[in-house]
């Protein structure tokens, strides 16, 4: 595992000087840095490395990770520092390095290479493939020595290149087919039509598949998967069905009760290897963070809850305290490892718990987060005794065993977890990635900006505010796209789909928490770009890369909503939300096209497309447009707009106008010059389903027109 070194800088990317440094030295990245002084002769993905492929008739290496990846980390350490496996590595092929958060475009296409070659995926990711970039080996992470029938690095290399000099013809035919494979694997068929049923299959496929013990879906490793939650929110308030609440409100509890959250400084790790979400993958995502902060307030929207709006603010806690930068916007990750240790910086010994609290309180402590004296966690590296965090029982039931209040209990455990967490802060800290990609700060920005609406935060709009000035100002490209990647003073890579969809939905979440004109100005402007360059005006949906983008063995088509969302989903509800905003009819006919393009494909398997099935929720109605009219600092105006915000009501979009007759929403919407004030007291206009009410000053008239009435929501325990 890579050592942190006490020369290294808060992103821990300057690796010791040695004798080694290849052609990764002047990148950006700090993955492609972390691997700037291996042996192996490493090259950057560019015309460089594959013409040099060509020249000396060598198959290319290409090895796929992230800053932050604990495996990485590993096969880094046993392999691409081994001088023996560097030397075989070098004469046998040439190798790229890419880091899979830069060029999702690279990771995509040769991530569905490993799925369909292997039945599975990961990173690290490795492929071998021609000089012309067309892969016929792939595999995840490859020990240095076979073990456990696992090929090991020093058999492997020594096979394939023995392959490559006596059987190229076998090899190169197997890369066409992999190729073809990939091309027939995009979805064709447009003649399906999707209807509400498949709402309901979605639903019934992950009811099946729902722990009722512990929440979540599926076995071990668990991800928190969010935007499934959001969908069953979504279902829920469709149907009123307590069994889609229930499993929402299941899983949130025990996502925050176990080791997966993180108790002394918050945040989210990236899954949990057991069912019980108790043992971490310990490495944290911008995106997590972005994605459990909206699923956690919008379930305390629905249910009005606490525990769920104390989770989302301690989330966005975390990112604003470690994952922001002086200028706003938000950094990728931080890592699982340190101290040449997974987890190391998150795990506590009964020792270590009664130097940092004393007896007393390091004997509640001891109860509240299920530390032994012996360890919860298998530590192969570190003390054998090493201990998780996690909360269960809860403090509720704590108080009750130890004969104190609630009060009492919930003040001495902020004072437990504040020492801690002072004393936490004295460790190495985990190496954060300090990139900054302008598709997770749309998540990001998103997620500060529906909290700000909830919680009546305007720290947390301020917060969005400040990183979308960054993104639309310091990671623009002179064609009036967005660059994908910053670091360093440098603006680099040029965006792809999902940045443009992302950042339209933090966008248009931040015009909705200020109702400031100029960022749903922003998101349509960006909206329109990405319509422009990436959409397939023959058969619908949007590409991974635009038209002028390098290209790769095939173009691609992201629809499967894994550990985020795709890029066509956000996309999907980006148009129907923007459409109902301005009264586009081309947006709405775009957004028919996108789902007719998907149907097949999304009946098929509808729980693995959860943000594809919120955007159709949305299409299907019942929806809402509102047009509010008054002074944006009036009394009257605020009322309105915090019935609007302190409800869940997912398929409602609201237009604020300004009656100093200088509002640029006006020139935005088709129809916003129609309303104003009545006897000039601020009023609200609501249509659904092409059909409008009377107009209202009343925030519980409004309310009751949106259908946003507060549902019992201890029907789902």
């Amino acid at each position: 595992m890579v050592q942190q070194d006490s020369d290294k800088g808060s992103n821990g990317t300057q690796p010791p000087l040695c004798r080694h440094a290849n052609n990764l030295l002047h990148e950006k990245s700090p993955y492609l840095l972390q691997h700037a002084h291996n042996p192996v002769d490493w090259y950057p993905w560019g015309d460089d490395a594959f013409q040099r492929a060509i020249r000396e008739d060598k198959p290319v290496f290409l090895s796929i990770g992230y800053a932050t990846c604990h495996w990485c980390h590993v096969m880094s350490h046993e392999s691409f520092e081994d001088e023996v496996v560097a030397r075989l590595l070098n004469d046998a092929f040439v190798c790229i390095k890419v880091d899979r958060e830069e060029r999702p475009d690279i990771d995509n296409v040769y991530m569905m290479v490993c799925q369909v070659m292997t039945g599975s995926g990961g990173w690290p990711l490795s492929i071998v493939m021609t000089p012309d970039k067309k892969p016929f080996f792939a595999a995840t992470y490859i020990p240095r020595e076979g073990r456990f029938g696992m090929t090991g690095m020093l058999d492997l290399i020594p096979k394939i290149s023995l392959l490559w000099r006596n059987q190229r013809s076998d090899m190169v035919s197997s890369a066409e087919q992999i190729k073809n494979a990939l091309i027939t694997a995009s979805p064709s068929d447009t003649t399906h039509i999707l209807d509400e049923q498949v709402l309901t299959s979605a639903f019934e496929d992950l009811l099946l598949r729902f722990d009722h013990e512990y929440g979540g879906f599926g076995s071990s490793p668990k991800f928190p998967a969010p935007h499934t939650i959001m969908f069953l929110l979504r279902y829920w308030n469709r149907t009123g069905d307590p069994r889609a609440l229930g499993m929402v409100t299941k899983t949130l509890d025990e996502i925050r009760r176990g080791g997966i959250y993180d108790h002394i400084g918050f945040g989210i790790h990236r899954y949990s290897t057991d069912d019980r979400w108790r043992v971490p993958h310990f490495e944290k995502m911008l995106y997590d963070q972005a994605l459990l902060a909206i699923a956690y307030t919008e379930a305390y929207l629905a249910t009005q809850k606490p525990q769920y709006r104390a989770a989302a603010e301690e989330i966005l806690s975390y990112v604003l305290r470690d994952l922001t930068s002086p200028e706003g916007a938000f950094y990728s990750a931080e890592d699982a490892d340190s101290e040449g240790r997974e987890g190391a910086f998150y795990l506590w010994t009964t020792e270590e718990l009664e130097r940092a609290l004393g007896r007393e309180d390091a004997t509640l402590a001891r109860t509240i987060y299920n530390v032994t004296p012996d360890g919860n966690f298998l530590d192969p590296h570190g003390d054998s005794r090493n201990n998780i965090l996690y909360l269960v029982p809860s403090l509720e039931k704590i108080a009750q065993k130890h004969s104190i209040t609630p009060h009492e209990i919930a003040a001495r455990y902020e004072t437990i977890r504040s020492t801690l967490f002072f004393v936490r802060q004295q460790r190495p800290r985990p190496t954060r990635d300090d990139k900054v990609l302008a598709d997770w700060n749309g998540l990001a920005i998103a997620a500060f900006a529906k909290a700000a609406q909830a919680f009546k935060r305007p720290d947390y709009a301020d917060a969005a505010a400040r990183a979308a000035r960054f993104i639309l100002s310091s990671m623009r490209s002179p064609d009036g796209g967005l660059y994908h990647r910053y670091r360093e003073r440098e603006a680099a890579i040029p965006s792809f789909a999902e940045d443009y969809a992302c950042m339209v939905w933090g966008l248009f979440e931040l015009y909705e928490a200020t109702f400031n004109a100029r960022y749903i100005s922003a998101a349509v402007e960006l909206n329109r770009y990405l319509v422009t360059n990436f959409w397939d005006s023959i058969h619908g949906g949007f590409f991974t890369v635009s038209g002028t983008s390098e290209q790769l063995i095939v173009r691609r088509k992201e629809i499967y909503d894994g550990a985020l969302p795709s890029c066509n989903s956000i996309a999907f509800l980006n148009l129907v939300r923007l459409a109902r905003l301005t009264g586009s009819s081309d947006l709405d006919s775009m957004a028919a096209k996108l789902c007719a393009f998907f149907a097949r494909t999304v009946q098929e398997s509808p729980a693995l497309h959860a943000l594809f099935l919120c955007a159709f929720n949305h299409a299907l109605g019942p929806n809402h447009e509102v047009v509010i009219a008054g002074k944006m600092e009036g009394n009257d105006s605020q009322a309105l707009v915090h019935a609007y915000h302190t409800r869940f009501l997912p398929s409602v979009v609201v237009l604020f106008l300004s009656d100093d007759g200088n509002d640029i929403t006006v020139d935005l919407s088709h129809y916003a010059g129609l309303y104003c004030t009545t006897n000039g007291q601020a009023t609200a206009y609501v249509c659904s389903s092409h059909a409008c009410s009377a107009p209202t000053t009343d925030p519980e008239k409004l309310l009751e027109l949106l259908g946003g009435a507060p549902r019992d929501s201890n029907q789902a325990q």
